[in-house]
């Protein structure tokens, strides 16, 4: 799978990941340091100390207004973040329109939209010979049009020729329908099953 088609496999992955990895790495951290101080590695004395450095408390008690003030930006941005991460993860995802005709007296012109053009790949794609079912999605990422595509093929189906079937026709319409080069692609083959035979 090329950089451009890994892109229109799911939104915000790449943001996804780099959060998380970085919470997990933190907290790996924190653990690691936690595990060599309390084993004694950095000396008894540092293992015996309280978990809290009476020197750092009585910082806090002295700076105690300015303290109170930090903790509490601190708490109001982690909540701001994280109310932020969730409406990014939770709103619906940019699916472009079509523009085939653009004209200001029209109030945009002749435009369909990308329902309508997913509606027409899904048919298309159930056209190709061995597809028993076909799901279609245009999205959005990074300003241009991405496709997903989800097929369920019908049993003893020829991959091969299903694959070249689909690259050969079906993709290449939808890049001149959406008017670009290239379209990122996504797309996830299911292999149907033999229908069972009843036993008489």
């Amino acid at each position: 799978m090329s950089r451009e088609s890994r892109a229109a496999v799911a939104r915000s992955e790449r943001l996804d990941r780099l959060t998380v990895g970085g919470i997990g790495a933190l907290a790996a951290a924190a653990g690691a340091a936690a595990l060599v101080v309390s084993a004694g590695w950095l000396g008894r004395p540092r293992a015996s100390r309280p978990l809290a450095d009476p020197i750092a408390l009585q910082w806090l008690q002295a700076h105690q207004p300015w303290a109170q003030v930090g903790a509490l930006v601190v708490g109001v941005l982690l909540v701001l973040f994280g109310l932020w991460l969730a409406s990014r993860t939770l709103r619906p995802e940019p699916r472009p329109d079509l523009v085939l005709e653009d004209d200001a007296e029209t109030a945009g012109g002749l435009r369909v939209t990308a329902q309508a053009i997913a509606e027409a790949i899904r048919a298309d794609a159930e056209s190709v010979s061995g597809v028993a079912e076909a799901r279609a999605r245009v999205v959005r990422v990074n300003d241009t049009p991405a496709l997903r595509l989800q097929l369920r093929l019908r049993h003893g189906a020829d991959v091969h020729a299903v694959w070249s079937e689909l690259d050969k026709r079906v993709l290449t319409r939808a890049r001149e329908s959406l008017g670009v080069p290239a379209i990122p692609t996504a797309i996830r083959l299911e292999l149907g099953s033999a229908q069972r035979q009843r036993v008489k």
